[in-house]
């Protein structure tokens, strides 16, 4: 034995000096244990960990550094009682498995992370009652505002007491009549003329629609076009070959042979949506038919899926990355002006013509 204790160890690269000083359990990292850990304020330290400029580059790597290895969680409760603001916004769609409503969720998410925000979703199918307790849950988290499509058959009523707690409300793509509210959306009376015209134009003259639904402005306005555009070419519109759903594919599946089964069966179909007419393009082929070949049909949204199938479908373009940005930036806007007049903003649809619509077979 010399009475020379062992040597002196080493730092690694890229690990703190002082491990030890590094608290560990469940205790909670604060901003104030960092700043003593590293001998600085603890506004250099908030700054490090929001990356902003002002701090120098190297400080702000050993902070947030120092930040991870301790464990640091940001306390949004605490930074929301300081603000009062939780940057957070509450999303409420009735489904997320339509790739519509995906890409809007992906549009707004993106816009929200921009604007330095987080979101928060709730989902609620077309139940009212589900609708009331997801949206009264995402409240309770304290959201700065809220984006909103509705459940089929919402009321007014049914958002009182979101109002009454302050909560900005932005109304997307369904819309309710008799709230006063932000709303971003598509011209869907509009986009529906433009199928039914674009199949007129082909020479059809018996033209069914599948998902008819007035319990949503979706489909009040879309079933409007379709009614309306008829009228104009003096031709009927037989009950008999419209078929009354919620856009699905399994309802487009029934829908197709359903219209097909009439004494007058007819040629082409509008659809509420693209998950409509994915299902009845598989309804036609049950029946050994094909879709722009024996039978036209034009879906309504221009989703993703909508160029990858065979045949391609033919669409109508609602433009939902566009919605989901604006709706974003319309309840960012109301957040930061309460008082602001009330904003509606419609988006001109565009008629995408792929292979799905062809002349009637003679």
């Amino acid at each position: 034995m010399t009475g020379k204790g062992p040597p002196p160890e080493t730092t690694p690269p890229g690990r703190t000096a002082n491990p030890s000083a590094i608290p560990n359990g469940r205790g909670r990292v604060t901003l104030q244990i960092i700043a003593d850990h590293l001998s600085v304020s603890t506004a250099t330290v908030s700054l490090a960990l929001r990356g902003s400029p002002l701090v120098a580059e190297a400080t702000r790597t050993r902070v947030q550094q120092i930040a991870r290895e301790m464990g640091y969680s940001y306390n949004r409760s605490a930074a929301s009682l300081r603000t009062d603001r939780t940057n957070i916004l509450g999303v409420g769609f009735h489904d997320i498995t339509n790739p519509y409503f995906a890409e809007l969720l992906a549009a707004i998410e993106e816009t929200a992370t921009a604007h330095g925000r987080s979101i928060l979703l709730g989902t609620y199918a077309e139940s009212l009652e589900r609708q009331d307790r997801v949206l009264s849950t995402l409240k309770e988290y304290r959201p700065d505002g809220m984006i909103i499509c509705a459940a089929g058959g919402s009321t007014p009523e049914a958002f009182d007491h979101l109002i009454a707690a302050g909560v900005p409300i932005v109304q997307l793509s369904r819309e309710i009549i008799g709230l006063d509210l932000d709303f971003v959306g598509s011209d869907d009376r509009q986009g529906t003329v433009l199928a039914v015209e674009h199949l007129i134009a082909l020479g059809h003259r018996r033209i069914a629609f599948l998902g008819e639904s007035q319990s949503i402005s979706t489909g009040r306005n879309r079933y409007a076009g379709y009614c309306g555009t008829l009228a104009r070419h003096d031709m009927p519109l037989d009950p008999a070959i419209v078929y009354s759903a919620y856009g699905t594919r399994e309802n487009g599946l029934k829908g197709i042979q359903a219209v097909l089964d009439v004494d007058d069966p007819p040629t082409a179909a509008v659809c509420f949506n693209d998950l409509t007419a994915f299902g009845a393009m598989m309804g036609l082929r049950h029946r050994g038919l094909e879709a722009g070949v024996d039978f036209s049909l034009i879906g309504c949204d221009d989703v993703q899926e909508a160029a990858q199938w065979y045949p391609a479908l033919t669409t109508i373009k609602n433009f939902q990355d566009e919605m989901g940005h604006k709706s974003a930036e319309f309840l960012i806007k109301r957040i930061a002006e309460p008082d602001a007049p009330t904003r509606r903003l419609l988006l001109t649809p565009e008629l995408v013509l792929r292979a799905t619509t062809a002349p009637p077979r003679r």
